[in-house]
């Protein structure tokens, strides 16, 4: 029996006669869309009832806006994102990718001052995909290799460098 598979085609469906998206796939759309600096296209293959949770930052109960803020903030403070994939791996309907995204920050970013740092920082989220729509997200990343990145010497207060 195999419980996950890195790669699958598309089969046809038989009701429309279309080629239906894996789970990988659409979240592959969403990637790149970030890697894009697109928020837009991201956040249109996400379900608005989607359920968030972002470990590093106490999000639990979050949803697509929360979400939307989480992209459009990275997407603005580093104009030149990159968001390098490593690994995807596809169990059923839960997509778990592995990347990294780097940047040299322009903008305060998730409460820490601008100092034009260059931040790479390895994460991994997981999708749950219903359809061709993202119905979960859970992210991970370490949030005190971030503060490192972003050079900020003191956690009590993050915003003072």
């Amino acid at each position: 029996m195999k419980l996950f598979s890195r790669t699958r085609k598309p089969q046809p469906s038989e009701e429309h006669g279309t080629v239906d998206t894996t789970p990988a796939q659409t979240v592959g759309a969403f990637l790149t869309a970030f890697q894009l600096r697109d928020v837009d296209a991201a956040m249109s293959i996400v379900d608005d009832g989607a359920r968030v949770e972002v470990f590093a930052l106490g999000l639990r109960d979050g949803g697509a806006a929360e979400l939307r803020t989480l992209l459009a903030g990275t997407a603005g403070a580093f104009p030149d994102l990159r968001v390098t994939v490593r690994d995807v791996i596809e169990t059923g309907q839960v997509v778990t990718a592995e990347f990294k995204v780097e940047g040299t920050q322009a903008a305060d970013y998730l409460g820490v001052v601008n100092q034009e740092k260059h931040l790479d920082l390895d994460q991994a989220w997981r999708f749950t995909v219903t359809g061709d729509r993202i119905t979960g997200v859970q992210a991970y990343w370490c949030q005190n290799q971030l503060y490192r990145r972003l050079a900020v010497k003191r956690l009590d207060h993050v915003a003072i460098v």
